[in-house]
């Protein structure tokens, strides 16, 4: 038996979303640690698939809300040892080389603010995560114009020097 799913994950205003793969039940305390070493006053919500033993959804974080939400999200994608985090007060470029360094992590699938879809494929021994969508589909090729905003804005948010 193979049948394919699909979970749809709603990124709240101001969140982001890092969904990835690792193998180890001390993950979920690990990756609160590179997390909360980051970046000051981050908030964030981590929910870790255990897929052995008790086969338990783990979760972890420092605001309530956000952790219920990736604990929630975890138990829906229910694939392997894959986890998801939702974060707010940081974006993912400032945090992922800390999730990768994270000795039990083993892939990110994704990082972002877009809505996202995780495509699951499920067979009689468990479920595992084939891909996701992350956004939309491209509209068209960026003009001058586009690129002169685009260049704008990662100056304002500053990440670029003007």
């Amino acid at each position: 038996m193979l049948e394919f799913k699909t979970v749809k994950i709603e990124v709240p205003e101001d969140c982001n979303v890092i969904l990835g793969m690792a193998h180890f039940i001390k993950t979920v305390e690990d990756l609160y640690e590179a997390l909360v070493n980051a970046v000051p006053n981050i908030k964030f919500g981590i929910g870790f698939c255990e897929s052995s033993g008790p086969c338990l959804v783990r979760h972890e974080g420092n605001d309530e809300k956000l952790r219920q939400m990736a604990a929630k999200k975890a138990y829906e994608i229910a694939c392997g040892h894959s986890f998801i985090i939702f974060l707010k007060n940081a974006y993912p470029i400032n945090v992922l080389d800390k999730i990768k360094s994270v000795p039990e992590v083993c892939m990110i699938y994704a990082a972002t603010a877009n809505p996202l879809e995780v495509i699951i494929a499920e067979t009689d021994l468990g479920r595992g995560i084939v891909g996701v969508i992350d956004g939309l589909k491209s509209k068209g090729i960026e003009t001058e114009e586009d690129i002169k905003e685009r260049k704008e804005l990662l100056r304002k948010i500053g990440y670029k020097l003007s």
